[in-house]
């Protein structure tokens, strides 16, 4: 059985300062060891997110973004090896910010993959569909493609070290949500490359989560979803008292 995973994208928000406050106010509201938490903070407030979570296993951290190289001249930039020596044992991996905002490429998301598997770092994959991709009956197209480019990273022996994320980018940070039918297609697809690509064992280890204005007063029907491993958080991940609700709904 796969355990359900309840991560939170932060984003540009919430500095060191915040970080702990919401780490003081979340850490009673949550005081079971499942589901795994999963945040991802900005990298600037990583480290205090690593020091105000009290010791609690069950509360994993990530970075929103790495370089593929392990260092150099890339102002701005920071290698998986420094995210792992800061506290994370994650890393959001093409994330639809990434690749429409910043111009990401399949190959880069690949890359960063790879790099992320090799210095111990379980990247979180993103793919999804655009409105006009959805609308032109693309969806299949689209997550395949994106989840191939990503995979070709991952070594056959590293099953447990890549989680999938399925996000449409039109359900993101908009208030609308994919249908539970949307979902669990998306989901299906995904699990069925999986398995095409690296066999059923594999695609039966890996955790798929749905990504798109996940919010309390939906999150329990989309955890019911097949194939949902668990979700991927926006907006009310910043909120402690909000992100605990969706917790308690796995």
């Amino acid at each position: 059985m796969r355990s359900k995973v309840i991560a939170g994208n932060w984003k540009m928000h919430h500095g060191p300062a915040a970080t702990r406050k919401f780490f003081n106010e979340f850490a009673p509201r949550f005081p079971g060891v499942e589901p795994t938490i999963l945040i991802f903070p900005p990298t600037i407030s990583l480290l205090a997110a690593a020091e105000s979570r009290g010791g609690r296993p069950e509360i994993s951290l990530g970075i929103q973004n790495i370089h593929w190289e392990t260092g150099g001249a890339f102002t701005g930039e920071h290698s998986a090896g420094m995210a792992l020596s800061a506290g994370a044992c994650f890393a959001l991996v093409g994330h639809s910010e990434r690749r429409h905002v910043f111009g990401e490429t399949d190959e880069e998301v690949g890359r960063k993959v790879g790099a992320a598997v090799v210095e111990g770092l379980s990247p979180v994959v993103c793919v999804g569909e655009t409105l006009d991709e959805r609308r032109a009956g693309r969806v299949e197209e689209i997550i395949v493609r994106q989840l191939d480019a990503a995979l070709l990273g991952v070594p056959e022996d590293a099953v447990k070290s890549i989680l999938v994320a399925y996000e449409p980018v039109w359900a993101i940070g908009t208030g609308e949500t994919a249908t539970v039918q949307d979902v669990e297609g998306a989901h299906g697809i995904l699990r069925r490359r999986l398995a095409g690509v690296r066999g059923e064992g594999f695609a039966s280890e890996v955790a798929i989560l749905y990504g798109g204005s996940v919010k309390p007063e939906n999150a329990a029907e989309l955890l019911k979803v097949t194939d949902v491993d668990g979700v991927l958080v926006g907006g009310a991940s910043l909120d402690p008292e909000s992100f605990a609700r969706i917790a308690e709904a796995a």
